[in-house]
């Protein structure tokens, strides 16, 4: 006859396994729901999963429960090195009830963490008889031993937790496989993906949803690398001629020769070269939208054709008397100060007077620090698809690194700078020095232009919000990770809006 506690425990696996038939895209808070049943059930003080990297021949802790979790988390084990290390090698199950006195006993981690190991389980968790990765299980409730019953019952966990991370591969490798293919179509069509955090942004998303409902010109400022061209790919998609071409011109890409040939198109025999007739960009957004980057190194000539396109919705190609009509609604964006370049002459006023109908100004990225997290977060998953190396997240030292570091160079400086350390990055998680942001010495940097209230709350709500993650979003727990009291952590979670975090 079963006992009450083997009833328990056969509850508790009927259940866990109900959610790994059911649930395995978040595979981690999966895991910890069976980590935390294990650790329950064999009436653990601590508990650890490390996942096996054999590209470096090293597990790390993905999963760590219990007062030192969050210092364990810190640290990597090397194969062969340890009770854990040494189940990895040797693929076996292993019950250390004088954990001081085992040879096998790394005693470097204790002693960092000031936490004494005496009893462990550590079992591996295999996928086709390969481990992936191994549980322990340290010091048993009241100094009691561990049981050859326990270690059964932890095998058996185990196992639930293979399963888990084997169908959360699958998983993961369809949505990538399917992410791939819309990334492509996305590719093919040109656009981009809008990440918008901080109110300022929201409130810029607000006024283009109104402004996109009408024909009228739009001239999108802002400093180089802030995500003008996404702005405009706003627009078009939320208007009305969203199934209609969305045509880009780089103003500043070509020569002015080619520049007229590439906006107005030309026929045959116009200049050395033209054996054919070509259609220019205007022609080729007609029903669209054309989107003018870098308007302020339009040369001076081709504005007065431009201006005229505006007002009378005609011009001619190269080489031609006929008039060509079009239904072209026009987009420009500029870094340049247009209004000086218009007083020096530089820029015709009455073209800038019809492309300014509706001004829209893009703030740089030192002004927006709430996108800063979320816009690392996007570019280290697209790096990590392309780089096909696998990284946890950012360090906490990163992340503060990053929301210090003012972005001279934006969005763009950013996108590089994440690229670069999915390059250079060896471990799991991304490290301050991966970054190689020059922090202290930006050139150009406005002081003026950064708040360190708000990139302090920022830090705060990322900081509290990740440890939560890892203790499975239980406030008791976090708070002795975090080393704070449980009322203190109650208020900043409250202040901070974290709870909103979780939901959305």
């Amino acid at each position: 006859m079963l006992s009450a506690i083997d009833v328990q425990k056969f509850n508790t696996l009927i259940e866990i396994n109900t959610l790994i038939n059911s649930n395995f895209s978040d595979i981690r808070s999966l895991l910890t729901r069976i980590l935390e049943s294990a650790t329950r059930l064999c009436e653990g003080e601590a508990s650890s999963l490390l996942m096996v990297n054999r590209e470096k021949q090293e597990l790390y802790f993905e999963i760590a429960l219990g007062v030192k979790g969050a210092e364990v988390k810190k640290f990597t084990v090397k194969f062969g090195e340890g009770i854990a290390g040494w189940v990895a090698v040797n693929n076996k199950s292993i019950m250390v009830n004088d954990v001081v006195h085992d040879k096998r006993h790394l005693s470097i981690i204790p002693e960092r963490i000031g936490y004494t190991s005496k009893t462990m389980l550590a079992v591996p968790m295999r996928v086709k008889d390969e481990c992936i990765g191994v549980i322990e299980l340290i010091n048993k409730k009241d100094d009691k031993y561990f049981t050859n019953d326990d270690l059964e019952w932890l095998e058996i966990f185990a196992n639930q937790a293979a399963i888990a991370i084997q169908n959360a591969r699958s998983f993961e490798k369809a949505r990538v496989e399917i992410q791939s293919l819309q990334d492509q179509i996305k590719t093919d069509q040109g656009y981009h993906t809008m990440i918008a955090k901080s109110p300022i942004i929201v409130e810029k998303i607000e006024i283009i949803d109104r402004i996109a409902k009408t024909d009228s010109s739009v001239l999108i400022l802002g400093e180089s690398g802030v995500g003008k061209e996404i702005f405009a790919e706003q627009i078009h998609l939320r208007s009305p001629r969203t199934k209609a071409p969305f045509v880009r011109v780089n103003c500043a890409a070509l020569p002015e020769g080619l520049l007229e040939s590439e906006l107005f198109g030309h026929v045959k025999g116009a200049f050395t070269g033209a054996i054919q007739n070509r259609r220019g960009r205007f022609e080729l957004a007609d029903g669209g939208t054309i989107f003018l980057d870098e308007i302020g190194d339009l040369p001076l000539a081709l504005q007065a054709k431009l201006l005229r396109v505006i007002q009378q919705k005609t011009f001619e190609k190269i080489g031609s008397d006929i008039s060509v009509t079009v239904n072209v609604r026009i987009l420009a964006a500029t870094n340049k100060d247009i209004e000086a370049m218009v007083d020096r002459g530089e820029f015709r006023s009455d073209l800038y007077y019809r492309l300014n109908v509706l001004p829209i100004y893009i703030p740089p990225l030192r002004q927006r620090t709430e996108d800063i997290p979320e816009l690392a977060e996007f570019f280290l998953k697209k790096f990590i698809r392309e780089t096909k190396k696998q990284f946890t997240g950012f360090s906490n030292e990163a992340m503060e690194a990053m929301l210090s570091y003012s972005w001279p160079g934006n969005i763009r400086e950013l996108e590089n700078c994440i690229e670069r350390a999915c390059v250079i990055g060896k471990n799991s998680w991304i490290r301050k020095e991966d970054l190689f942001l020059k922090l202290g010495n930006e050139a150009g940097a406005d002081e003026g232009d950064r708040n360190l209230k708000i990139a302090i709350n920022i830090f705060k709500t990322h900081f509290i919000q990740k440890v939560l993650e890892e203790n499975n979003w239980n406030q008791t727990e976090a708070a002795k990770a975090l080393d704070i009291q449980r009322t203190y952590l109650s208020r900043l979670i409250k202040e901070l809006d974290i709870m909103n975090l979780k939901e959305n």
